[in-house]
């Protein structure tokens, strides 16, 4: 079995490529400098391999090469950049190169930290490149965070991510894993986050970027993705900017009535708070990775039957690695100073006043909570009946450890922690857990216990093991 050669330095997968007379194209770089190209050339031998380099910093010159953009950090700015460029490349070169040249343009649009600001440092990044002469280009684009904080080390860092991108692009296009695992080799950890990459072209017809998009998580590269409800990869801080925001946290295997109905529950108490305008509200479903993976194994047709079950209830789906709640909080704050909501039902509390689940903080439990509630951050307790002839378990009469049952009372009289009325009582006795192992062996009723649209789609497609015999 084949393994990734992660020993590449820099330098080393920069002169891999300078050596390769069939490779060949252009490097534009906007934002932060041309430390892309600049590793090419610092390594010698690129009069082979760099066609042209530019930086079209003004915006009026850059109009004028690509034509116009609403902004210039931006996904279409990178297209339009993608595509001027190779085809330049091609239709100026190809007569002259030799006739096993493959063409190719990297092209990079981001805002680095500024001399005055201490802004978002951001920005869009791709290639589109031939992976066999005269074929169609394919291309590979992300998104990224500079972690960094100087000028200086921001465009070190997309210098080497640059590299990274190029040289996997063109020798791992049959492994798009190691494309994704190759791109923090030389980077040293919190530098650089992709938060979103997107395979294109005929040399990637048969990559799932939603796949792609989850190893990004488990390549450390991220601690979070974000799908909208049509199920494509978005970028977090253009979704969340200046947004409300209410999440569910659950392993939705699958989403279930009482899943849609805590939802419904916890939007309408959330909506009467100052802030929160119903129609900006992003209703995010959130999956933890450690719900997806079975020891170092991640089931990739599990978690797509995860996000097509939860798209077909108009859920944006959110997979991180944010165990405890209060991280998840944090994350949300990068993007939106407006009302944040989580709704969970009370059967959590066994792990949300679990003292244990807190071990390694210094401050235990009181310092979780005091994370998870510094602004304007709510909880809202869905109740739950643990079988239809057994008494109602609500944030009123819900058992905690003796020595938490103060901490319980403050958070409830402060309204941190805020008992919402379920829309529909009739589901609160759903176990999710049941609910599968119904699916799974073909038996109960478990189909009225799901939402329509989710029974007709597991037995459409069979998810999650569901057995019809």
């Amino acid at each position: 079995m084949r393994t990734r050669d992660n020993s590449l330095t820099t330098d080393q997968k920069a002169l891999a490529i300078n050596l390769d007379k069939f490779k060949y194209g252009s490097i534009v770089e906007i934002g932060a400098g041309q430390e892309v190209a600049r590793r090419f050339f610092h390594v010698g031998a690129a009069a082979g391999t760099i066609a042209k380099t530019m930086s079209a910093y003004d915006m009026a010159v850059s109009d004028a090469i690509y034509g116009h953009a609403d902004r210039y950090v931006s996904r279409s700015r990178l297209m339009q950049m993608l595509e001027k460029e190779f085809d330049q490349v091609v239709e100026r070169l190809s007569h002259v190169r030799p006739k096993n040249t493959t063409f190719f343009a990297y092209a990079a649009t981001v805002t680095a930290r500024s001399f005055k600001q201490q802004n978002e440092c951001h920005g869009w990044i791709g290639i589109r490149l031939q992976l066999h002469p005269g074929a169609a280009p394919s291309e590979v684009i992300m998104h990224v965070r500079m972690l960094d904080d100087t000028n200086a080390r921001q465009s070190e860092a997309l210098g080497i991510l640059g590299v990274n991108l190029i040289h996997g692009a063109f020798f791992h296009h049959d492994h798009p894993e190691w494309i994704v695992e190759g791109l923090a080799d030389g980077l040293g950890p919190d530098r650089i986050e992709v938060d979103l990459i997107h395979f294109a072209g005929p040399y990637f017809e048969d990559v799932e970027n939603r796949l792609m998009n989850l190893h990004l998580i488990r390549s450390w590269l991220t601690r979070a993705v974000i799908f909208n409800p049509q199920g494509e990869v978005v970028v977090p801080g253009e979704l969340f900017y200046r947004k409300p925001v209410m999440v569910m946290r659950g392993s939705f295997k699958p989403v279930t009535c009482v899943n849609v109905d805590m939802m419904h529950a916890g939007q309408r108490r959330f909506a009467a708070l100052e802030g929160v305008e119903d129609e900006r509200m992003v209703s995010l479903a959130e999956i933890t990775m450690n719900s997806l993976i079975s020891g170092d194994n991640l089931d990739g047709a599990d978690f797509l039957a995860r996000i097509d079950l939860l798209a077909s209830q108009g859920y944006t789906v959110m997979i991180s690695d944010y165990v405890r709640f209060f991280r998840l909080r944090a994350y949300l704050r990068r993007y939106t100073q407006k009302p944040i909501g989580i709704v969970l039902s009370v059967r959590d509390f066994q792990f949300l006043f679990d003292e244990k689940y807190y071990e390694g903080l210094e401050g235990g439990i009181l310092e979780a909570f005091g994370k998870l509630f510094p602004d304007n951050t709510h909880v809202y307790v869905y109740p739950s009946r643990p079988a239809t002839d057994a008494p109602m378990v609500t944030l009123d009469n819900v058992q905690v450890p003796e020595n938490l049952t103060h901490l319980l009372a403050h958070l409830v009289a402060n309204e941190k922690l805020i008992a919402v009325e379920p829309v529909d009582d009739s589901h609160l006795h759903i176990d999710g857990g049941a609910v599968l192992a119904d699916l799974r062996r073909g038996s109960g009723d478990w189909e009225r216990d799901v939402p329509e649209a989710v029974a007709r789609l597991i037995a459409e497609r069979r998810l999650l093991g569901y057995d019809s015999e």
